[in-house]
Order: structure tokens, then C-alpha cells, then sequence
């Protein structure tokens, strides 16, 4: 049995081809009662009322009525289409702002990565430029240690010897020793005042009993102008003993 079927309080509502179908029924139950009321024994010619027309059913309603159920299907077709097109566009609205943060985001790192790599370069410059100022600077503060010598004989004689040596100047240490102990018994101070170059106003002084117009013509750059001075006074005498004995290790007397 159908629900709800003749429950009271509750009935289904009649459609219209339902409300047909109870017109045609009542007029069918009318024409039987009438025919039925007529005697058994009456003759076929007796004069009868009229039969009830019988009841014509228009094609027209129910076509309207398929019509309509039709329409109702296609704008359900049309409203499901419609809702699924909109659901289709939202999704895909949805992925193109997805692959567009997507896109911004490796962008971004993309970037991130770049300036990194541009500020680590551009530190690993500042390092090696700080490096190479360090080893500049550290270059420009070693400076060559000038060599000392004792203030002594033997320090005035390796002093002389490293500066004739610089002006390509011959002579060792036994040659300038030796000339020494024999002009000046080694005193930088000695002078002579009773030869010929005394008589003639240059006397011969210092350590190799130079007279001063030769010590100004053989003077050797980077030493005193002082005859003097032993070093001076020393690579003087050997200069001038280089041009005229080849080396003062070749002078063995008064020169």
C-alpha cells in the first residue's frame, strides 16, 4: 500500500491528470445508474430518455501537461549545467591563483638566492681586498734594516768595503788594513804637516792620508764631505787608488 494512503488529516495532492481521470469516472457511474433504473420487461421501443454523452478527452491537456514536465527537466538540465559551469570556474579561478602564488613564490626565492649570492661575492671581495691592503701594509712597514757597523776600525773598513762594492769600487780588507796601519797607524784623525803637500797648503789627513783636492775629485756619493769622516775618507782613497793602481790592494808605499 502507498504511504499515507486515506490516512485522515493527510492527503496527497491531485495532479491534474489525476483530476482527469475522477471526471471521466463520474460520468461513466452517472449513464450506468441511469440505464439501470430502466424495467426489465419494457420493450426496445419504449421511449427512453437520452443517453448520456459519453465524456471526449482533449490530446491537448496532457500535452500540456508532458510540456510542461519536459520544461521542468531541461531548466533543471540548465540550472545543473549552469551550477556545475560555476563550480568549474571557481575551481579553475582557484588553480590560477595557486600556480600565480606558485610563481611568486620561486620568484621570490628566486631572488633571495640571487642577492646572496651577490652579497656573498661581494663580501668575498671586501676579505680579499682587506687581504691584500693587510699584505701592502704589512710590505710597507717592513723596511730594509740598514746594517750597522762598530764605530772602530774594523767597522770603518766592512762599512767602506759594502759601499765599494755598490759603486763596483776593487779593493778587499786585507788591501785597505794594511795602507791603513801604514799611513795612519788606524787614527781617522791623523794629519801630516811636514811634506810636500803640507808645505803646499793641503796636508794629507785621516785614515789614508788623503789630500782634499783629491778626496772632492774621488768622493764617493752617499758618504760625508769631510776627509775626516773614516768611511769617507776610506772609499775616497779607494776610488782614487782604483783609477791609478787598478785596486789599493796594489799600493804597498806613499801613493
Amino acid at each position: 500500500m502507498p504511504k499515507n494512503f486515506l490516512t485522515p488529516g493527510r492527503r496527497r495532492p491531485l495532479t491534474r491528470q489525476h483530476k482527469i481521470a475522477v471526471a471521466g469516472v463520474a460520468t461513466l457511474g452517472a449513464a450506468a445508474l441511469a440505464f439501470s433504473a430502466v424495467p426489465g420487461n419494457a420493450q426496445s421501443t419504449t421511449t427512453a430518455e437520452p443517453a448520456a454523452a459519453p465524456v471526449a478527452f482533449k490530446s491537448e491537456k496532457i500535452k500540456d501537461v508532458k510540456a510542461g514536465i519536459t520544461d521542468q527537466l531541461a531548466s533543471a538540465t540548465v540550472k545543473a549545467e549552469a551550477i556545475a559551469a560555476k563550480k568549474q570556474a571557481a575551481a579553475a579561478a582557484v588553480a590560477k591563483k595557486k600556480a600565480a602564488a606558485q610563481a611568486a613564490a620561486q620568484a621570490a626565492a628566486k631572488k633571495k638566492a640571487a642577492a646572496a649570492a651577490a652579497a656573498k661575492q661581494k663580501a668575498e671581495q671586501a676579505r680579499k681586498a682587506k687581504e691584500a691592503a693587510s699584505r701592502s701594509a704589512a710590505r710597507t712597514q717592513v723596511k730594509p734594516v740598514a746594517k750597522t757597523y762598530a764605530n772602530n776600525l774594523d767597522g770603518w773598513i766592512k762599512h767602506a768595503l759594502a759601499i765599494m762594492d755598490k759603486h763596483n769600487i776593487p779593493g778587499t780588507y786585507n788591501g785597505l788594513h794594511k795602507n791603513i796601519m801604514r799611513e795612519s797607524s788606524g787614527n781617522p784623525n791623523a794629519i801630516n804637516n811636514w811634506d810636500i803637500n803640507a808645505q803646499n797648503g793641503v796636508p794629507s789627513i785621516g785614515l789614508l792620508q788623503i789630500i782634499k783636492p783629491t778626496f772632492d775629485a774621488y768622493h764617493v756619493p752617499g758618504t760625508a764631505h769631510s776627509q775626516y769622516d773614516p768611511v769617507a775618507n776610506l772609499t775616497a782613497a779607494a776610488n782614487y787608488a782604483a783609477d791609478r793602481y787598478g785596486s789599493i790592494d796594489n799600493v804597498n808605499s806613499a801613493y
